[in-house]
Formats: structure tokens, C-alpha cells, sequence
């Protein structure tokens, strides 16, 4: 993780790894909006000092969080496409992975991953739609989600190098992925998908974006 993140390593401390795990509840329960250091160091048992001696503030934590998110998603996409050598099925784990489909090949006893993706899907475009995303950018605090569209994309050009946009693509399919999710659960009049999880719509949907974009038929 990014040492710009945080004040204090929160993996090297009890009290940091309880921050991390009360805050993923917390703004899965309550929303970004509503969640404030006050109430996290209520829900600890600790001072709202204590919680400042490891992050700067809300949006900090939030970015730690997001950011482990992307590094966790990105191990997984490598675990599981280690041994396969056809980009379109490397693609189809791309799809698979971007729907929270694999069996968590991870396991850290802190992290709550189901309600982390709540939190990515609801959200995740707080990160950087801010007045300071150039300065945050600057310091390479996005480097894991730019490092995971980097990997799909060069998926995307293995499978066909004639195409002009495989970066565009790679970040316009997770962000489609994640606000599809979205809208089903809470603007359904922005999507043709159900809210069902694991939807096979959302899935068939991605599939044909990403092959008709690439410019072969899957």
C-alpha cells in the first residue's frame, strides 16, 4: 500500500487493523456521507485522536480502503489467469472477476470483501471525483485501479492489437460493471438488469460490450 495513504501502517497494530475493519462496516451500514471518525471511534472504543495518529481523514481512509480493494482484485485476475493462454478466456475472467464472481483465492480475517464491494459499487467514484484528484494522482494514490485496467487492457490488445482503445475500454468495462450494479439496485430506470446477484444479463451484457468493442465475435 501506498505509505502516502496513512500516517500509521494500520496492518502493523490491532487498533489499525480494527479501524480498517469497523470503517468497511460502518460506511457499508451508514454511507460515506454519514460516516465520520467520531462514530468509528465509538464503535472501536477508542478516541477520535487515536483514529488521526493513522489516517489524515475520511476521504484518506476511504482511499486505503478502495485502493486495497483494487490490489485484492488484482492478485485474484493473476491467480486466476496464470495457467490460461487464450486471451478471449482471459477476458471472460476479466468479466467474471469484475462481477465478483471467483471463489476468493485470499482470505484476511480483517476485511469484510462482500461489503467492501458494496462499497466499491456505491462508492467508489468519491475517490477521485474531488477537487484534489490531480494532486492525489500526483501521488500515485490510484496506482492499484490504474494498475488493474492497465492488465485488462493489455488483455484487450493481446486479443486484438489492431484495436485503437483497449484502455478506454478496460476502465469503461469495470465502471459499467460497477454502475450497472448500481442502478438495478437503486435507479432501475437507467438499465434494462434486474438486481439479482450474479445476474447472467449484467454478464452476457459486459461479454457483448467487450468482444463487439474488440471487433471479433465471441
Amino acid at each position: 500500500m501506498n505509505p502516502s495513504l496513512f500516517l500509521k501502517d494500520p496492518e502493523q497494530s490491532e487498533l489499525g487493523r480494527n479501524i480498517i475493519r469497523h470503517s468497511i462496516e460502518m460506511i457499508d451500514d451508514i454511507g460515506f456521507e454519514n460516516f465520520t471518525f467520531r462514530k468509528l471511534a465509538m464503535s472501536i472504543g477508542t478516541t477520535e485522536a487515536s483514529i488521526y495518529r493513522y489516517f489524515e481523514n475520511k476521504h484518506r481512509l476511504l482511499t486505503y480502503i478502495i485502493s486495497w480493494f483494487w490490489t485484492w482484485m488484482e492478485y485474484q485476475y493473476v491467480f486466476y489467469s496464470n495457467n490460461i493462454k487464450e486471451p478471449q478466456k482471459k477476458i471472460e475472467t476479466i468479466i467474471s472477476l469484475m462481477l465478483f464472481n471467483l471463489e476468493d483465492a485470499f482470505f484476511v480475517d480483517h476485511i469484510n470483501k462482500e461489503k467492501l464491494q458494496h462499497i466499491i459499487v456505491a462508492e467508489g467514484n468519491k475517490l477521485y471525483f474531488t477537487k484534489h484528484v490531480d494532486e492525489d494522482n500526483n501521488a500515485k494514490l490510484f496506482k492499484p485501479y490504474k494498475d488493474l485496467c492497465n492488465r485488462i487492457a493489455d488483455v484487450f490488445a493481446e486479443y486484438n492489437p489492431e484495436y485503437k482503445y483497449p484502455h478506454s475500454l478496460a476502465s469503461t468495462l469495470v465502471e459499467t460493471a460497477h454502475h450497472q450494479m448500481f442502478f438495478s439496485e437503486h435507479l432501475p430506470s437507467l438499465t434494462d438488469l434486474s438486481k439479482e446477484k450474479n445476474n447472467s444479463d449484467l454478464r452476457d451484457f459486459l461479454t457483448k460490450m467487450a468482444f463487439n468493442c474488440l471487433g471479433k465475435s465471441n
